[in-house]
């Protein structure tokens, strides 16, 4: 790993220390969300991104490390599905009680009260032709409108409704912008995941086409979707600061985690060192639409399958202890995913992973799998999620980030019953059971 700057050099300007000397002992003194606030409130603190940190921890030791470090950042930038937005757009004369809604063509859900209205992601364009004519492009869809809200856009309102007393009106078509928008925020009910499988295709006799991009036949890529050593919970394996009202870097504006993400399963394996190797946690996450950048989410179509959203999220780990120095020196080489196939397994729910691979193997380009050298292609990028960790490191630096404690902890290992499949029972043609 190239090193920006020594890990000393980083630290020459922090000469305090959360420890206290007794004779010629060094004992340590943990940290506290008050104590690190106050230190970034007076323009002391010290921060490296977790990328960095893998650095300092390998020159100082973690007991060193937690003593000179006070706050390590995250980041990750991918395509995340479970991706939405609220907006209310206001009451139009006379008023109209929306039950059915477009934005650029794209259908939108209406299931609430009278103007409120939500965006999915993954909702296609009306019209589109889908997969009819395989593989489909799927050229734009809720993620794109969420991206051109952002922007600044004008998107086309068209909307229905059947009329009541106190709704007279049953038709809308106008055009909205974001700054006239009463209220429009990002709400997603599954973000950033901890892991994620390598996604190939040994079994079928073409290209596969899935959400984890186009999957060459005959074992010809391995796909992955993470930024690995700077990935948010993988810095905070156990979710130890990552809870329930942390503050956290969401489309380039600051957002918040509201609860535990769907599919959210930490009871999956993991290494000597608590690192998971399969998808394990997940964030539920918030944040104003209105302060994003839609350099940091952004529309994609993946080819053959859909539309999806590429988000940036970046979290921050207070160090409180050597414990969270540790944490947060993981390093890609110390990070494993399970290798997964996808042209029949993943859709079958069969079979077990094919192997686990390192994060530092997938980044080399190249990973060995059953006697065959594999080309690496990554869904994410780690270019863009290295400038997130390092805008929340200048944005705690100049004391506009300031730490927020969880007030609820997300599920541990010992508190959750894991993810569980569908319990399938089929309907009868002539009535239910």
């Amino acid at each position: 790993m190239q090193r920006a700057a020594s890990s000393r050099a980083m630290l020459e300007r922090c000469e305090t220390s959360s420890a206290v000397q007794v004779d010629e002992r060094v004992i340590e003194v943990p940290k506290t969300y008050e104590e690190i606030n106050a230190k970034i409130g007076a323009g002391d603190v010290v921060v490296v991104t977790a990328e960095e940190m893998v650095d300092v921890v390998d020159d100082l030791g973690a007991e060193e490390a937690a003593e000179k470090i006070d706050v390590v950042t995250t980041g990750t930038f991918g395509p995340m599905c479970s991706s939405g937005a609220m907006i209310n757009v206001g009451h139009a004369t006379p008023r109209i009680r929306i039950s059915r809604a477009w934005l650029n063509d794209v259908p939108v859900g209406c299931g609430l009260a009278a103007v409120d209205l939500h965006i999915g992601a993954t909702e296609v364009a009306e019209g589109d032709p889908l997969n009819r004519e395989h593989p489909g492009l799927f050229e734009y869809g809720g993620a794109h409108v969420i991206e051109d809200l952002i922007a600044g856009k004008d998107v086309r309102l068209k909307a229905l409704s059947y009329g009541t007393d106190c709704y007279p009106r049953r038709e809308l078509d106008t055009w909205v912008n974001i700054a006239d928008l009463n209220e429009a925020y990002m709400l997603n009910p599954r973000n950033a995941y901890q892991n994620y499988n390598v996604a190939v295709n040994k079994f079928a006799d073409r290209d596969i086409y899935t959400y984890m991009g186009v999957v060459k036949r005959g074992l010809g890529s391995a796909n992955y979707c993470s930024a690995g050593q700077l990935s948010p919970l993988l810095n905070d394996p156990h979710y130890r600061t990552i809870g329930i009202g942390s503050r956290i870097f969401l489309g380039g504006a600051q957002g918040f985690v509201y609860w535990q993400g769907t599919q959210h399963d930490p009871t999956c394996e993991r290494t000597e060192g608590g690192v998971p190797t399969g998808g394990a946690g997940t964030l539920a996450t918030v944040g104003d639409l209105k302060q994003m950048d839609k350099r940091y989410a952004m529309g994609v179509s993946m080819y053959g399958y859909g539309v999806s959203l590429a988000l940036g999220i970046g979290t921050v780990i207070p160090i409180l202890d050597a414990e969270m120095a540790r944490f947060t020196a993981v390093s890609d080489a110390e990070i494993v995913a399970p290798v997964i196939d996808y042209s029949h397994n993943y859709g079958h729910n069969e079979g077990e992973p094919l192997a686990h691979v390192s994060y530092a193997e997938l980044k080399s380009g190249a990973i060995e799998l059953e006697g065959k050298t594999v080309p690496t292609t990554p869904l994410s990028s780690y270019v863009r999620a290295r400038e997130i960790a390092q805008k929340l490191k200048e944005w705690i630096e100049q004391g506009q980030f300031m730490l927020s404690e969880p007030v609820q902890a997300l599920p541990s290992a010992e508190e959750s019953a894991g993810f569980r499949p569908l319990k399938h029972r089929p309907v009868k043609q002539e009535g239910g059971e």
